[in-house]
């Protein structure tokens, strides 16, 4: 067994056990999963999948759109005052990288600021109004029914 034949006889003996230690003894298998393989680089499978996530680009918007927005724009301000519930469509940037989506905000409109160029909604959302592709709503009237003849 061991080299020294002077410790022989007690390399048969049992592990000595404290009567008082609450825990019992780990398994070899347990032992060995202790040491077993770990992710030695943190945070690098969030990268990857981070790196990996697709984002829209921002669309530009043609002559033909943006006066459409515009028009609608105005009707918009002309009925401010009766808070017309519309959906816009609008560009959000990401905030960790480039890109960004197109999201569907509705509500009903409080406010106009062209000074600071938003769109207030009742409930305190802001859309910016430079993010804005479309708008749809009642208060359009002809004007949406008759924006796919248009194209």
């Amino acid at each position: 067994m061991g080299d020294n034949p002077k410790y022989e006889k007690e390399y048969d003996l049992p592990y000595p056990e404290a009567a008082e230690y609450p825990y019992k003894r780990m398994s070899m298998a347990e032992r060995a999963a202790q040491f077993s393989a770990f992710k030695a680089l943190t945070g690098y499978g969030d990268a990857v999948e981070e790196a990996a996530r697709r984002t829209d680009s921002r669309i530009g918007l043609d002559d033909r759109a943006a006066g459409l927005l515009n028009m609608k724009m105005q009707i918009l301000r002309e009925h401010i005052g009766e808070e017309p519930e519309i959906t816009v469509v609008c560009f959000v940037p990401d905030g960790k990288k480039a890109g960004g989506k197109y999201d569907a905000v509705s509500g009903r409109v409080k406010r106009i600021d062209g000074y600071k160029r938003i769109l207030r909604f009742s409930d305190d959302r802001v859309v910016p109004l430079d993010d804005i592709l479309t708008m749809e709503g009642e208060v359009f009237g002809i004007l949406s029914q008759n924006e796919a003849e248009w194209d």
